[in-house]
C-alpha cells in the first residue's frame, strides 16, 4: 500500500516535469490512498498556477475536472484524532509546513503505524525525507 501526497497528485492533473513519474506510479497501483485535504490543495495549486498564467482559465477547469474524477475514486483518511496528535509530534521533530505534517500523520495513521510496510509518494523533498526517516519506503 503506497500513500499519495498531494505533491505527487498535482503532476497526474497539469502537466510538470515529474508528470510521468506520477503517470508511472498510479500504473503501479491500485488505487490513490492520501489525506481528506489532499483535494483542497491539489485545487490550490491549481488556482496558483491559475493566477500565475502558466495555465489558462481553460487549462484550470480541466484539470479541476481530472482532480474530481480521482477524488471520487480514491480513499481518505479522515480528520480524527490521531491524525492530529500524530501531526503535532511531526512538527516538532521534523523541518515540515503543517499541512506536510498533517500528510504525513495520515500516511503513519493508513499504515497502522507499521510505517516500514508501507510505502509513500511525495515530489517535496523536505516531506520525503521526514517521510523516510519515519520508516517509510519513499517513492518514486
Amino acid at each position: 500500500m503506497r500513500y499519495w501526497d498531494a505533491s505527487a497528485i498535482v503532476p497526474l492533473l497539469v502537466q510538470e516535469s515529474r508528470t510521468d513519474d506520477a503517470r508511472a506510479a498510479l500504473a503501479e497501483d491500485a488505487g490513490i490512498v492520501t489525506w481528506w485535504g489532499t483535494r483542497i490543495e491539489c485545487t490550490s495549486a491549481i488556482s496558483r498556477l491559475e493566477r500565475a498564467a502558466s495555465l489558462t482559465p481553460r487549462q484550470a477547469s480541466g484539470a479541476i475536472e481530472v482532480l474530481r474524477t480521482l477524488a471520487a475514486g480514491w480513499n481518505e483518511i479522515l480528520p480524527v484524532e490521531s491524525v492530529r496528535e500524530t501531526a503535532c509530534r511531526l512538527l516538532r521533530v521534523h523541518p515540515l509546513r503543517a499541512a506536510d505534517a498533517i500528510q504525513l500523520a495520515a500516511a503513519t495513521v493508513m499504515a497502522g503505524g507499521r510505517t516500514a510496510q508501507a510505502g509513500f509518494l511525495a515530489f517535496d523533498d523536505r516531506l520525503r525525507e521526514a517521510a523516510g526517516r519515519e520508516g517509510f519506503r519513499v517513492g518514486p
